[in-house]
């Protein structure tokens, strides 16, 4: 018959994979914000306590819960990139041409700390193409913005770049497991993972999604806070696999050259973990020196 240390042991043992798992989950269904997850550990916590004084036995120190531990998060393990492309989804009626799109004041996010003024939304091209070459620390990312998939977003991240708001602005959050990603665009990023990723250009981004869009290898979308028409200037470069709902605005690829830069970014690894316990920061700091939009 097993004893109270023994119940107490498996016990936490079954949580702590309870709690993998349904981090694994939230990492999933976000890509901004890891407040779900953090709410998971507290319940989970509190069922950890119950458990433990059900177990039965008159041992007075069974009903103590267990010390918590200091140790950090495990640092996640580069997995297995795959090499092939996933396809851009296509509209299946076009949207007019021109169009109009609105970029209403961002009242929730940190103000950032270059003036920026958003497009007047005006005229909006939704068809063609713009190259735009990302140049970082770590090698030239070129990327191809598509208007036909979001005008909107082509427009406001053109006017960013051309207004030199991603210059000097690091690449604060990267996955390498089930949500393989390089995420950018927060100008308040400071290397530190309990403050990055809040910020924002002082305006939001309507929601361009599309149906059946999925994220993968070559991918290019817009990140959100959860919350509808919550876009700004952060997006995230899928360099991998990202089992994500369509829930992100795709606006855009990634070129081959572009993928070996990011291919070469998550195997050098992550360095501090965030609170997800699957992401966090490169262990090589990403920062953009340039933005050059194609004419």
């Amino acid at each position: 018959m097993a004893t109270n240390q023994q119940r107490r042991e498996a016990a936490k043992r079954k949580l702590e994979r309870q709690i993998e798992r349904r981090r694994d989950r939230a990492k999933r269904r976000k890509i901004v914000g890891a407040g779900v997850v953090g709410g998971v550990v507290l319940i989970v916590a509190g069922v950890v306590v119950w458990v433990v004084n059900s177990g039965g036995g008159d041992d007075s120190t069974a009903a103590a819960s267990p010390p918590p531990s200091s140790s950090a998060p495990p640092v996640p393990t580069v997995g297995q990139i795959p090499t092939q492309r996933t396809a851009l989804p296509t509209r299946p009626k076009a949207l007019p041409n021109p169009t109009t799109c609105t970029y209403p004041a961002d009242t929730n996010s940190a103000p950032p700390p270059k003036k920026t003024t958003p497009p007047d939304g005006k005229n909006v091209a939704s068809q063609g193409k713009v190259d735009i070459t990302m140049k970082t620390t770590a090698g030239d990312i070129p990327i191809t913005l598509d208007r036909a998939l979001a005008p909107c977003t082509v427009e406001a991240f053109v006017s960013l770049a051309k207004q030199g708001f991603y210059t000097d602005t690091i690449c604060h959050r990267l996955g390498v497991t089930d949500l393989q990603m390089l995420q950018c665009g927060d100008p308040n990023a400071k290397g530190d993972v309990t403050t990055d990723g809040t910020g924002g250009p002082g305006f939001t981004i309507p929601d361009e999604f599309i149906d059946g869009e999925k994220y993968g290898r070559g991918i290019l979308a817009m990140a959100n806070t959860g919350q509808p028409n919550s876009g700004g200037s952060q997006f995230f470069m899928v360099y991998g696999t990202a089992e994500l709902p369509p829930n992100y605005t795709i606006f855009g690829s990634i070129s081959d050259e572009g993928l070996k830069v990011l291919d070469s970014i998550a195997k050098t690894g992550i360095g501090t973990v965030g609170q997800d316990g699957a992401t966090g920061e490169p262990k090589k700091q990403v920062k953009f020196t340039a933005v050059n939009v194609a004419a």
